[in-house]
């Protein structure tokens, strides 16, 4: 059999991973009773990846207060129901041999929207229906959204308790790992991008004051979180915008954010502008993992329209990143591990045991 970079494992602080094909948060908007609680759902949807052989699964964006959520029908972690929902996932993914992550993650003036998949109704929910009052760091809306409050400083400071509280609570329902959601124009990056961004205080202007919230967050999780979790961040590398955040922005952070406590970047670009053009084509963001590791130094994954075993064997054994994220194509094979794994010749000891009859020959 061959060997591949892409099923070497790869250990980060206490926790190995057993090969670079990863599940990035993938939102279902899914919760009926829109309480933030997963359900069975979520259960099947994050257990049929690991099933499937996939190194870590990621839990959609995973409010940390119930303002933070994307819609009224995303996951949350803000009370101990939530947490003992998703300890029965995390107990089944651990079965199964997957690392268990969560991103942690508020959507600022991007909240309180219709979800992504509703057939007709767009934009922001009314109260009456469930939405609610949205809040960024300038009273700038997102597109035809409905117009967010800006934070004053003492609301600052209770996002970052409530991100950490959110961590402390993700522990104690299993997870392995968390992740600070800070790209897709959601309110972290709206603190980082000077498009979103204009405040006149010490969360705005310099670029070291837009990234205070970040790496305040990403000093506070870790000493929450102790010496032995990973903690990844998730960036948009760009803005794809004259004047916004850029890549060069994000290698910056991302090496402040290392030395903060962050062991990990996960890279994507965009969302917090609309009416951009992004170039859409196979592996379109993969430069941008590569420019931020080898600027900043620190070890990323790659996402973007990767598709095929070959695809993400060549972009991890090129150096270009140390692991791959692969969100529609995994929708589409959640076994896509295992049949990477025989399309690479690559011999592969975690096929569930009810389906080794199916094994490829």
């Amino acid at each position: 059999m061959n060997t591949s970079a892409l099923f070497t494992p790869l250990s980060i602080r206490s926790t190995t991973f057993r090969n670079r094909l990863w599940v990035p948060a993938l939102c279902q908007y899914s919760v009926e009773r829109q309480d933030g609680v997963p359900t069975d759902w979520h259960l099947v949807h994050l257990g049929a990846f690991a099933m499937g052989g996939a190194g870590l699964v990621m839990t959609e964006a995973t409010a940390v207060a119930p303002i933070g959520r994307i819609s009224p029908h995303d996951t949350g972690i803000w009370n101990q129901e939530q947490v003992d929902s998703w300890s029965r996932i995390t107990r089944f993914l651990h079965e199964r041999g997957a690392v268990a992550g969560i991103q942690l993650a508020h959507a600022g003036r991007k909240g309180s929207t219709h979800r992504g998949w509703a057939p007709v109704a767009t934009g922001t929910v009314p109260e009456a229906d469930g939405g609610w009052p949205t809040v960024a760091p300038s009273a700038l809306a997102f597109g035809e959204y409905a117009a967010p409050r800006a934070l004053d400083t003492a609301e600052i400071a209770d996002v970052v308790a409530e991100f950490v509280t959110a961590a402390e609570r993700s522990v104690e329902a299993g997870f392995d790992l968390v992740e600070i959601h800070a790209a897709h124009g959601y309110l972290l990056h709206q603190f980082l991008s000077p498009l979103s961004n204009l405040r006149t205080d010490s969360y705005g202007g310099s670029l070291e004051n837009r990234a205070r919230i970040v790496l305040e967050i990403v000093r506070a999780v870790r000493a929450a979180v102790g010496d032995e979790m990973p903690l990844f961040v998730r960036f948009s590398a760009t803005d794809y915008a004259e004047g916004g955040w850029n890549q060069d922005d994000t290698a910056t952070v991302a090496a402040w954010a290392q030395d903060a406590g962050a062991d990990f970047f996960d890279i994507s670009t965009g969302g917090n502008v609309s009416g951009v053009t992004i170039p859409l084509s196979p592996g379109y963001q993969v430069p941008f993992a590569d420019f931020v590791a080898s600027t900043a130094g620190v070890p990323v994954n790659a996402v973007g329209l990767i598709t095929t075993a070959a695809q993400a064997d060549e972009i991890v054994s090129s150096g270009r990143a140390d692991a791959v994220m692969l969100g529609r194509e995994m929708m589409r094979d959640p076994h896509f591990a295992l049949r990477a794994a025989h399309e690479l010749g690559v011999e592969v000891d975690y096929w569930p045991e009810a389906y080794v009859r199916a094994r490829w020959r």
